[in-house]
């Protein structure tokens, strides 16, 4: 017999420790067992409380300037979402009380509307071609405008790209390029070339109303995204640069990859959300160019049909569901968008 194993036998298992009041785990039965959830989340969320609340009285003038904010954020944001969730579970018609109708409503929008089929497809046809379309353009227009040397010269180009957002409803202007009588820009000048013998009625065949408003939409998509990329590009540190290049950078796409994108992560993702709720929210521009609703609903977006439902038909209930399906894809989206730029870079 060798040592270790005598060793080994000789060794025995210490008794269970004992309670204070000497009944042991094998008494009550609870070997093995593990603590109950509940009481674990309690626990938790009580220290946690504590926690925040020591947090807020060690920086209690910082939480005091951001109150309003929150408030606001509270009232408008999150406590509307909230109401809007629950009323898609009902049937309200603003005049009587809410009756809830379980997921009726939500049944009724996959199987019974077709009218919201085609709003969806609309609505990623214009997510999938406004959206990164919108957002790489606008990337790169940023990137050329910040090499521009000439300080007056970029302030002026970076107003040019951005008026169009700014001006309000300036998209009214392609309404008059593309009217459907002798006075419409495009008409005339496509009359007076030989190639058409009469007006083309652009906004009243379904056929032109998509790749007009997608040129809207792309012409107007120099949003707050776009600043945001100019402030990020400004903010690069430059010796970055000088250290790339000693470390084998070779010309300015890789100094784009590996040096500027990454240095500006945060206004790259605050472009991409801006981007993407934009791009499922378009409602407005359509309305006003192609009517509500457009011609055999060619550009009927999820929007347009929340607004046909919740403003015009009065019916909150399925208005709210639709809301809520809207809501949930623009999170998934931005997850997956914030997934897909952690990879930049690398």
């Amino acid at each position: 017999m060798s040592v270790s194993s005598g060793i080994k036998r000789k060794i025995k298992t210490p008794p269970a420790a004992k309670r204070q009041d000497g009944s042991g785990p094998e008494k009550n039965g609870e070997t093995g067992k593990k603590q109950p959830l509940v009481p674990m989340l309690l626990a938790y969320a009580k220290i946690r409380r504590k926690q925040l609340f020591t947090e807020i009285k060690k920086n209690k003038s910082a939480y005091f300037m951001i109150m309003p904010y929150c408030v606001l954020f509270l009232l408008f944001y999150l406590i509307p979402v909230c109401i809007s969730v629950g009323l898609s579970f009902t049937n309200f018609n603003v005049l009587e009380p809410p009756k809830f109708v379980g997921l009726r409503n939500y049944i009724d929008l996959f199987f019974a509307d077709n009218i919201f089929l085609t709003a969806v497809k609309n609505t990623f046809i214009f997510a999938i071609i406004t959206g990164p379309v919108g957002y790489f353009m606008a990337l790169f227009i940023a990137w050329m405008i910040n090499d521009i040397k000439n300080k007056k010269l970029r302030a002026f180009m970076t107003l040019l790209f951005y008026a169009p957002t700014i001006s309000g409803q300036a998209y009214i202007i392609w309404k008059f390029i593309f009217s459907s009588d002798l006075y419409g820009i495009a008409n005339g000048w496509l009359m007076r070339l030989g190639l058409i013998s009469e007006p083309i009625l652009w906004f009243e065949d379904a056929s032109y109303c998509m790749t007009i408003s997608i040129v809207v939409i792309l012409w107007m998509s120099m949003g707050t995204g776009f600043l945001s990329f100019i402030a990020g590009l400004q903010n690069v540190d430059r010796s970055l640069y000088e250290a790339g290049y000693m470390d084998g950078v070779k010309n300015r796409f890789q100094e784009l990859w590996y040096i500027t994108l990454p240095s500006m992560k945060e206004q790259l993702l605050f472009g991409a959300v801006m981007t993407v709720t934009s791009s499922f929210a378009i409602h407005d521009q359509l309305a006003a160019l192609a009517g509500f609703p457009s011609v055999k609903y060619c550009v009927h977006t999820v929007v347009s049909h929340l607004v046909d439902y919740g403003s015009v038909r009065l019916e909150m209930g399925y208005a709210s569901a639709i809301a809520t399906l809207l809501f949930v894809v623009m999170i998934a989206c931005n997850k997956l968008i914030q997934k897909l730029l952690g990879k930049v870079g690398r």
